[in-house]
């Protein structure tokens, strides 16, 4: 065992930490599978989850529908809207962490705005989120500075808490959200709202690395991340990748929400196998 796989041990006792540490041990880049439930349905939500899980999804991020989803793009803005527009809610999204849990094992984090939260009541949430089987918790606008009672919450229920890093983060601040974070750190790719890219910046490595100093845990790098050559490139620099924007286009431009998951699947295993296969898989000591 070397000594990041012996870090990553420490984190081995959720079910995201199980996942990570089994990818680690082989080397193995992970997909996170970003997708916002009710759209265009809960009951295609749940089909898609199940279908994107089987393709090969490490861990899935179930998106709570908002009406101000500031961190969001178009295309989840859009998903959003159409979510919101079905009568989603963050109990529905919860409903179906426990729907789901009968079965799939894949990790489930719920990824939502803090005022859901907020008005169904921070212990009531925990306990209802636990309940139902969901491994984690990313909530975008919650500052590390600011999260004490939520982060004791979580971790009184046994939820990850996943906090967000991005380029402007200083030193002192990604030590900062290091610290706050648990099952893995998102890494933000790029400054701005998320959003498939055709191309990675150029200082995101630089990023990760830097990153890295602070945090003991998986790193994870999302926001514009779609694309097989993205995903061999960051096999050598990241432990996962976060998919969003790509596959909820997917799901917006099928007929059908049987369609919706066939695609979403056949993006997932794509993306998957040039995580199995890319050129430049992850050196465990980097």
């Amino acid at each position: 065992m070397n000594e990041r796989t012996a870090k990553l041990g420490t984190a081995t006792q959720t079910r995201i930490g199980r996942r990570f540490k089994e990818l680690a041990g082989s080397a193995e880049l992970g997909i996170v599978a970003y997708l916002t439930v009710g759209d265009p349905s809960l009951v295609a939500t749940e089909e898609i989850v199940l279908a994107a899980a089987a393709a090969g999804a490490d861990v899935i991020e179930l998106g709570v529908p908002f009406s101000d989803p500031v961190a969001d793009g178009p295309t989840i803005q859009r998903a959003s809207e159409r979510a919101l527009r079905q009568g989603t809610t963050l109990a529905n999204v919860i409903d179906l962490v426990a729907r789901l849990r009968e079965k799939t094992q894949v990790p489930l984090v719920l990824f939502s705005y803090f005022n859901p939260i907020l008005q169904m009541g921070l212990e009531k949430f925990a306990t209802r989120t636990q309940q139902a089987g969901a491994d984690g918790v990313l909530v975008t606008d919650m500052t590390p500075e600011e999260a004490s009672e939520y982060r004791a919450t979580m971790q009184l229920h046994g939820l990850d808490t996943i906090f967000l890093a991005s380029p402007t983060s200083t030193d002192a601040r990604l030590k900062l959200i290091s610290e706050a974070s648990s099952g893995f750190l998102y890494v933000i790719s790029r400054t701005g709202v998320t959003g498939a890219k055709d191309s990675l910046p150029e200082e995101l490595p630089a990023m990760v690395r830097r990153a890295r100093k602070f945090a003991s845990l998986p790193i994870a790098v999302g926001f514009g991340i779609s694309l097989p050559t993205q995903v061999t490139v960051l096999g050598g620099i990241a432990d996962a990748v976060v998919v969003g924007s790509a596959l909820v286009a997917e799901i917006e431009k099928a007929p059908s929400s049987t369609a919706a998951a066939e695609a979403v699947a056949a993006r997932v295993k794509l993306l998957k196998h040039a995580a199995r296969h890319g050129l430049s898989r992850r050196d465990a000591n980097a």
